[in-house]
Order: C-alpha cells, then sequence, then structure tokens
C-alpha cells in the first residue's frame, strides 16, 4: 500500500506543476506577452529610413545607415534640446568601447546658425519621414539601427540614462551589425 502512495506523489509532482503552468497560460495570457525587457517604446510599425529622407548640414557626408543612431527631434534647440543632447554624450561615453558604434543626431526643420555651432550631427527631414514620425510627441529621444529603422522611442522629459544604456547594451550584445 505505501508503494502506491509515493508513486501517486511522484505521478503528482510531475503532472501537477505541467497542469498549472498550462491552465496559467490559458487562463492569463497578457502575463506572457504584455511584459517586456526594453525600457524605451518599441515603434511599432517600425520607420524605415533612406538615404534621400535626411537632408545632413552643411554638405556632411553623414548617414543613419552603419551605426546605431540616438536622434533626437525637435522644432528648436531649447534648453530641452541642449540638456537632451548632453544627455546623448553622456549615454555614449556610458556604452565603453560599443561607444564608436553609437553617433548623435539632431533633427529639424530648418538648420540655423545656432544650431550649427552644436557638436552633433544636423539634418533636416523629408516630408515622407516627417509624416512617419508625426505620430510620435515633438521633442522624441529615437533610436535608429544600423540598417536605418526607427525602432525604439524615448521621451527626453523624464529620461533615465542608466535605463538607455541597459537597453543599448542588450541590443548590443544580440547584434551583428554596426
Amino acid at each position: 500500500m505505501n508503494v502506491k502512495k509515493e508513486l501517486w506523489v511522484l505521478l503528482a509532482s510531475f503532472v501537477l506543476p505541467i497542469a498549472l503552468g498550462t491552465a496559467f497560460f490559458y487562463l492569463n495570457p497578457g502575463a506572457f506577452t504584455g511584459n517586456t525587457v526594453n525600457y524605451g517604446e518599441f515603434v511599432n510599425p517600425v520607420v524605415v529610413t533612406q538615404e534621400q529622407d535626411l537632408v545632413f548640414a552643411n554638405n556632411d557626408q553623414g548617414s543613419v545607415h552603419g551605426l546605431w543612431t540616438l536622434a533626437y527631434k525637435t522644432n528648436q534647440c531649447d534648453d530641452l534640446c541642449i540638456k537632451v543632447l548632453s544627455d546623448m554624450e553622456t549615454i555614449r561615453i556610458l556604452m565603453n568601447e560599443d561607444m564608436r558604434r553609437i553617433q548623435r543626431l539632431l533633427l529639424v526643420p530648418s538648420i540655423t546658425t545656432e544650431t550649427e555651432k552644436l557638436e552633433v550631427l544636423l539634418a533636416t527631414l523629408s516630408e515622407d519621414l516627417s509624416n512617419s514620425l508625426s505620430k510620435f510627441p515633438n521633442n522624441s529621444l529615437f533610436l535608429i539601427d544600423p540598417i536605418g529603422n526607427v525602432m525604439m522611442r524615448y521621451d527626453p522629459f523624464d529620461i533615465d540614462i542608466r535605463l538607455v544604456v541597459k537597453d543599448l547594451k542588450r541590443l548590443f550584445k544580440y547584434s551583428r551589425i554596426g
């Protein structure tokens, strides 16, 4: 009689976790698909950029292809813009040996003498790309992958540099490009 009891306990220890896990999965599907490990907001659908979508200042030979790009889109470069550009540089520095894989880009409607003084790549947007990014709030910080896809967005008003660095380190760990 004791052997049957041990057999049932052993069988229950294998079957019960599988049954409970399956029930939890089907009764609460959002628990598995609703959570992500990234801190930025994924751009869905991904916005694809072409070479003609960005016109760089002073005939710079800049490109968003080949490097990861932190791009800040704004209408004018005010105090928030200066702070975000400083945060972008801090993010680059905190990436240590991977800092050469990241470039900074300021996206403005028109290039002025004030923006030309900044030590950052400057570009204006084409109408197509401007329309694609218009669904996001102005003053958004975007992450563009080395293929040219705008893939992630951060809100610069409450940006946490440590969390952006964590996202980038995770991306760089698994990325073979850029």
